[in-house]
């Protein structure tokens, strides 16, 4: 049996879309089981256990409606038997029927049902792990438990108190306020003395990154990588570090897979539906102080800035990073 899935385009939602995967591997056992990634996230496919084949696809490279169904039709020579369609869109359903796959399998969303053979209901009010996984269960007919997200890296020497920071987020209502960003970042830099720091981001994260540096001490134990690493250096990085403190986004998750302590701070997202899987290696921050929390949008339209990053405690930030560094 031949299985192609169409990956989530987002990175914390492709993390959380390995579980999937690797419960279709325990489902069929057999089969050769291939993925659609973003082309600017392929570089982590190779640490995705189980995969067969990766077709990286580019939007660029494929416009519109008629780009996506053309890229589903070069894969048609592949004769897949299943197409699990993971995200919600019409394009990706559209790729589906270019791959005349046999049985083409997704949510029933965006009026997409005569693109699958088989559509089902999404569930609500689920982690979006447990999401991905019913779509595999209301298919077959089986129930699925203990889905599990690691990603296979080879252990490196770990770093003597590194602490990996990430205030970025593709919704602004996640990411971390500038002033209380430089605020907490010197807080850490005073409080671990022996600690080092490196700042992560994309490309398109410099200059937010370089705006939180501009009033920074104790700037010869901070690292700047914001734009300098792939994904995965950043995998490389990462499980070189003792914990990642970061706000609600792709990186918390990604560091979560790799099993690095990861403390994520929340505010408008849901953490019951969107925070890092593992637990064992997880601590969630939120202020709780706001009737509006979680909102769940991607802009604060109350206060402008996201007021519930900024009433984030930082003593409690600082506790939960005390269990893995030293302050000395």
């Amino acid at each position: 049996m031949k299985i192609l899935v169409r990956l989530p385009n987002w990175l914390g939602d492709l993390v959380m879309s390995i579980a999937f995967i690797s419960a279709v591997k325990q489902l069929y056992p057999e089969a050769n089981v291939d993925v659609i990634i973003k082309k600017e996230l392929s570089g982590i496919a190779g640490l995705i256990p189980g995969l067969h084949m990766v077709h990286p696809f580019s939007k660029q490279e494929y416009e519109g409606l008629s780009g996506v169904y053309r890229f589903g039709k070069s894969l048609r020579s592949e004769k897949y038997d299943l197409f699990f369609c993971l995200p919600d869109s019409l394009s990706s359903a559209v790729m589906g029927r270019g791959t005349k796959a046999k049985k083409r399998i997704g949510f029933n969303k965006e009026g997409r049902f005569f693109l699958l053979t088989n559509s089902y209901k999404k569930p609500l009010n689920v982690h979006r792990v447990d999401e991905y996984i019913s779509l595999l269960e209301q298919f077959t007919g089986k129930s699925i438990s203990g889905g599990t997200i690691n990603l296979a890296v080879n252990q490196p020497e770990q770093l003597d108190n590194l602490v990996i920071i990430n205030f970025n987020s593709e919704a602004t209502s996640r990411r971390m306020p500038i002033d209380k960003g430089i605020h907490l970042i010197n807080t850490l830099t005073n409080t671990f003395k022996t600690a080092k720091f490196a700042l992560i981001g994309s490309p398109k994260d410099a200059e937010f990154i370089g705006q939180l540096l501009n009033d920074i001490e104790n700037t010869d134990r901070l690292e700047n990588y914001a734009g300098k690493t792939r994904l995965e250096d950043l995998c490389d990085l990462m499980i070189s570090a003792k914990v990642v403190l970061t706000t609600d986004s792709g990186p918390a998750h990604l560091a979560n897979s790799l099993g690095i302590p990861t403390v994520a701070l929340f505010g408008a997202g849901n953490e019951h539906n969107t925070a890092p899987y593992n637990k064992k290696w997880l601590t969630v921050i939120r202020a709780g102080q706001l009737e509006c929390e979680p909102c769940v949008r991607n802009t604060c339209a109350l206060y402008g800035i996201p007021k519930c990053m900024q009433l984030l405690d930082e003593m409690e930030i600082i506790n939960a990073l005390s269990l893995y560094l030293n302050h000395a």
